[in-house]
């Protein structure tokens, strides 16, 4: 089982972090799909300090003896499976992005292209209007 004070200590800070998430909603600092990404990740992490009971079947599953250490171990794995999903995230933000710029480039080559013909063309009439 958790000390008292810490699991009181451990639920106050499930409460401050859902409030937080809740103020990077509402000011739209995180968009909603990563937003419910933390708060899944919080809920799960939430329910596991206000219900010892499952943290301490979760750890004698895969041979934790302390609830602290448990604790540790689970909250490390949901910082890492949420790190892999927002590397996921920013790696195909990332093509999106390289695909954009080369567009971008295309489309100042061709404007480029179009400006030049047509000096070329308005060249080309004023040469003929002077003869």
């Amino acid at each position: 089982m958790l000390p008292v004070r810490l699991q009181i200590t451990l639920i106050t800070a499930v409460v401050f972090y859902f409030f937080m998430m809740c103020v990077f909603l509402k000011n739209k600092s995180l968009s909603l799909k990563y937003t419910l990404l933390w708060l899944f990740a919080g809920g799960i992490l939430g329910a596991l300090v206000v219900f010892p009971g499952i943290l301490t079947w979760l750890n004698g599953l895969i041979g934790i003896q302390e609830n602290m250490n448990g604790l540790f171990v689970w909250a490390i794995a949901f910082i890492v499976c949420i790190l892999l999903s927002l590397t996921s995230i920013v790696s195909r933000q990332n093509h999106k992005i390289r695909q954009l710029i080369q567009t971008i480039s295309r489309l100042e080559n061709r404007i480029r292209e179009l400006e030049r013909q047509e000096r070329y063309d308005t060249d080309e009439i004023q040469n003929n209007a002077e003869q």
